[in-house]
């Protein structure tokens, strides 16, 4: 069977398409978190999305509703206490972290164990998208590209530089804010890709991959949302004929083109011809 023929596949049609749009929004949002050495917050808010799909199946509600709900208020809490009592950055994620865990954790040991629901949220199962959970990502991933572009320049300089942002007159806090309720909506998104426990990969590993290229902000946006839909892409299809896990397959694909994009730089940097300046020939014609 070829990639061609297994296309012909809807659940195929709809883990690629839900996939390409999950990779673009991880990448977008990964970015900024990567630029603010924020690499760890999508992990926390994993982890809190845990906690929120207990509270769902614990009380027979949708999960990813609940999760949606119980991350975008928790990142809120957590991000206004920052603000108010100067925590710092790893701290508050660290209490996200295991906050989130401890929740998911209680509810899961009340409602007597792990449920199969549960166990293909912690790892991911795109194969088994529904035509409607495909409507929702896409249309929320638009949503938030959407955003991104349209506060684009005020993201991007409260990134670099968020005092002389404030200065400059943008509202840093309601930026914060709108930025953090887009990356708690894109890791309950994502989580039906990679799962809970991979979906800080998906994030981090796109754009340390494309800042190794060394281009400007905007090509290495352009080229961690290549790289990711790459990965994403790849891992599926292989995932496939492979008869693997999907969601460990998409984190290997990205892994194994993080590792070829530091070798072939190595390997560019040791073949680079030596530059000798005219002061260096001088200096040798006078020995």
């Amino acid at each position: 069977m070829t990639i061609l023929e297994i296309l012909e596949f809807g659940f195929m049609q709809r883990a690629l398409i839900s996939g390409i749009a999950v990779a673009a929004i991880c990448s977008a949002i990964g970015l900024f978190l990567v630029l603010r050495k924020h690499s760890l917050f999508g992990d926390a808010m994993s982890h809190v999305a845990f906690g929120g799909l207990s509270i769902g199946l614990f009380l027979n509600l949708y999960p990813i509703w609940t999760a949606y709900a119980f991350t975008i208020i928790a990142a809120l809490g957590i991000t206004k206490m920052t603000d108010s009592i100067k925590i710092p950055p790893d701290s508050s994620v660290a209490i996200l972290l295991s906050s989130g865990l401890a929740v998911g954790i209680v509810l899961i040991s009340l409602s007597g164990g792990f449920s199969l629901d549960l166990f293909s949220f912690l790892f991911g199962s795109i194969l088994l998208i529904s035509t409607q959970d495909t409507i929702t990502i896409v249309f929320l991933s638009i949503a938030i590209l959407a955003i991104i572009a349209i506060m684009y320049r005020r993201l991007m300089y409260i990134t670099f530089d968020e005092k002389q942002a404030s200065v400059s007159g943008i509202n840093v806090k309601l930026a914060n804010y709108i930025f953090i309720v887009l990356a708690a909506i894109t890791v309950v998104t994502s989580i039906r890709l990679v799962g809970v426990l991979l979906i800080s990969a998906l994030i981090v590993l796109p754009n340390i991959t494309a800042i190794l290229f060394g281009r400007g902000f905007k090509k290495t946006a352009i080229i961690s949302i290549g790289i990711a839909i790459a990965s994403v892409v790849s891992g599926i299809v292989i995932s496939y004929f492979a008869n693997i896990a999907p969601a460990g397959a998409i984190v290997l694909t990205g892994v194994a083109i993080f590792l070829c994009t530091i070798v072939t730089r190595n390997i560019r940097k040791s073949i680079r011809p030596i530059k000798i300046t005219e002061p260096y020939l001088h200096n040798r014609s006078q020995e």
